[in-house]
């Protein structure tokens, strides 16, 4: 009870004791009992007066909690009736946008710019995007000279280099005189050439080795040893083993094929049979993949990417489960190198161990697996122009028709960051620098205001949003190529390299066992890196198969290299193997 509630000591209370009652009591007694009295009525009447004033205020308080709550709920409802209207309208946009990318992917042209690309992953030309928007002009850099296209309706020239069978097709005799019986005389001729393939010729190498004996006594016979091969103990020669790998892993021919194809030609050989030569080839030509590694670490630049792979035996994952084919490429000046690692996850130890001991500049997409190396190892991150763009791309295509003006905005900023970077291409690291740092750089503060400023107009949920965020979010990286000339601008390298193995998989789907994915990804590093060396796969494999047996020391392996080998060697070697057939 309250203060104010209380019976202050004014107010006295007065009580009349009946009649009788003061006729039997004296006057101190009477005031006793009086005395009494009041302080007993007092002390009720102030206990009733607390019960009932704390009651009021119970009651009162229910009352207003009542009210509160009420209105409470009420404005919570309210609120929540919004955000659930907010957010299933942005789900909606969400499904929408999902949808014009459904039918885009499955009707709509597998173009960005009408090039015809064969991937929505990889871009066809490295660091040529569409070029809408207006010209960049880059002084004192000349334009880089346009191909020149060919006249529509004109076959293109066989190569010279093939070889020629000639066959004469004359007028006969008798039709060789004019009109009066005299002979023609030949003016001229009409030559024409049409490509012509003969079928995979199939042979079998059969080598004798004469064994020799004394005439008398119990010496020992004497044979002639095996000449050296890469795979001893197989009846496949080099040239089978080169076809083999540059069917499976360049041309994307899955064994099964590669056993029906031979079975045509009359040759019975198991699949399992095949798939065993191919891994014991790969690991015969690991001192090679060994080389190779050494030199992509020298390098002081690394592309790296990731793509999917399913390996139906892996010990405790599942046959559907994913695992990874890593692909970086980099190298030295004039040793180019691409090497494929295959693991089965893609968690941030791979490139961790990968990595270990490397100091430079990798350039990847935005996927986070990569900051525990780059954090580890001291690495300088890049990141992937043609990756931003392509974010872009796709909240272009899920915008509804007609409203797509911001998105192409934004491909108006990376068209001009792409032309300065094709006019810059063959100039040297030093003038590429100077006009990085002026129009790229321009541009670029350009575009990060932009984004800025549009970053809270767009719902981050949309394809838009999520364009303006992973941009956003890696822009240092994104913006850090032209702190430097001889830096690239995105991931295209990588990109081109994993192509191959992206077409071969939609035929051959998966591999068996993990030995096999280890030996695909050493094969794959191979032949790609030949191809990167402007080796045709088949001509350096084959020379390599041959020698790599007969080399005894580092440097004699070191010279099988693709950078070492020249095209007059490989040349030389195809002549005498088919003088030889």
């Amino acid at each position: 009870m309250s203060e104010g509630a209380a019976l202050s000591p004014s107010q006295t209370l007065t009580i009349s004791l009946p009649q009788g009652v003061l006729q039997c009591l004296d006057a101190r007694a009477i005031d006793q009992l009086q005395t009494y009295l009041q302080r007993t009525v007092q002390t009720q009447l102030q206990q009733q007066v607390e019960q009932l004033t704390a009651q009021i205020h119970h009651e009162l308080y229910g009352q207003i909690q009542a009210e509160l709550r009420a209105q409470i709920r009420a404005e919570f409802e309210a609120q929540f009736d919004g955000r659930v209207a907010h957010e299933v309208a942005l789900k909606v946009q969400q499904i929408i946008e999902q949808n014009r990318l459904a039918r885009h992917r499955q009707f709509g042209a597998s173009s960005e710019a009408g090039q015809g690309w064969l991937f929505n992953e990889p871009e066809l030309l490295a660091g040529e995007p569409p070029t809408e928007g207006r010209p960049e002009d880059t002084p004192g850099v000349p334009a880089a000279p346009r191909k020149s296209q060919g006249a529509r309706g004109h076959r293109r020239a066989l190569p010279p280099e093939l070889p020629r069978i000639e066959l004469l097709i004359d007028v006969p005799e008798d039709e060789r005189r004019d009109a009066s019986g005299a002979s023609l005389v030949r003016i001229g001729e009409e030559v024409s050439e049409q490509l012509d393939i003969i079928p995979m010729k199939i042979r079998v190498i059969r080598t004798i080795r004469p064994k020799y004996a004394p005439a008398a006594g119990d010496g020992a016979p004497v044979v002639a040893a095996l000449p050296a091969s890469i795979l001893p103990r197989s009846n496949f020669t080099a040239g089978f083993v080169a076809m083999l790998l540059v069917t499976k892993y360049a041309d994307g021919v899955p064994l099964a094929r590669m056993g029906k194809v031979l079975a045509r030609h009359g040759v019975e050989v198991p699949r399992q049979s095949l798939a065993r030569t191919a891994i014991a080839a790969a690991g015969a030509l690991q001192p090679l993949a060994n080389l190779m590694r050494d030199v992509l670490l020298e390098g002081s630049l690394i592309h790296m990417d990731e793509t999917p792979v399913q390996v139906l035996k892996v010990p405790g994952k599942a046959p559907t489960s994913k695992c990874y084919m890593w692909v970086q490429t980099g190298g030295l000046p004039g040793k180019p190198v691409v090497m494929f690692d295959y693991e089965a996850s893609r968690a941030g130890s791979v490139p961790l161990a990968l990595l270990d001991g490397w100091h430079g500049y990798l350039m990847t997409d935005g996927y986070a697996g990569y900051e525990a190396a780059v954090a580890h190892h001291g690495i300088t991150h890049l990141a992937c122009m043609a990756h931003a763009r392509r974010k872009f791309v796709e909240a272009e295509r899920a915008a509804p028709k007609g409203r797509g003006g911001h998105t192409a905005q934004a491909q108006v900023f990376f068209a001009r960051l792409y032309r300065i970077e094709k006019r810059v291409r063959a100039a040297p690291d030093s003038l590429r620098l100077r006009v990085r740092q002026k129009l790229s750089g321009q541009t670029l503060d350009e575009f990060h205001a932009w984004l800025i400023d549009l970053l809270p107009k767009v719902p981050p949920k949309t394809k838009l949003g999520e364009a303006i965020a992973y941009t956003l979010n890696l822009w240092q990286r994104l913006a850090r190529y032209i702190e430097r000339g001889d830096l690239p601008i995105d991931n295209n390298v990588c990109e081109r390299a994993i192509r191959p193995f992206v077409i071969g998989r939609k035929a051959w789907l998966f591999a068996d066992t993990q030995a096999g994915a280890r030996a695909s990804a050493l094969v794959y590093s191979l032949i790609e890196t030949a191809k990167a060396n402007g080796r045709e796969p088949y001509a350096w494999l084959l020379y390599v198969l041959e020698r790599l047996p007969l080399a005894k020391s580092v440097d004699e392996i070191e010279a099988l290299l693709p950078w070492n080998v020249h095209d007059q060697d490989l040349a030389m070697n195809l002549l005498i193997r088919e003088q030889c057939a």
